[in-house]
């Protein structure tokens, strides 16, 4: 009986901690912080700048692989082996 009513209580306070800090650590917040306050204006001016940061990365590293397989497709100018004399 003692066992049940502490696996009963560990579920009645571990369920609703873990959600909590769940919660939070999945919004990238400290733990003990309220899970149920909204982002200040900094916080998503963060968010919005480190995501186009990344976003804007992502295209830069596509346009280079892309300009990379074009500079192999072109072939290489000849060089004569004499330069011409006048």
């Amino acid at each position: 009986m003692r066992r049940t009513k502490g696996f009963i209580f560990g579920l009645i306070v571990g369920i609703p901690l873990g959600l909590w800090f769940g919660f939070n650590m999945g919004q990238d917040r400290p733990l003990l912080s309220n899970p149920f306050t909204e982002h200040t204006i900094q916080e998503k001016i963060k968010q919005t700048g480190d995501s186009l940061i990344e976003k804007s990365g992502e295209v830069l590293e596509k346009s280079g692989k892309t300009l990379q397989k074009k500079a192999q497709q072109i072939e290489p100018p000849v060089v004569p082996a004499q330069p011409p004399q006048q």
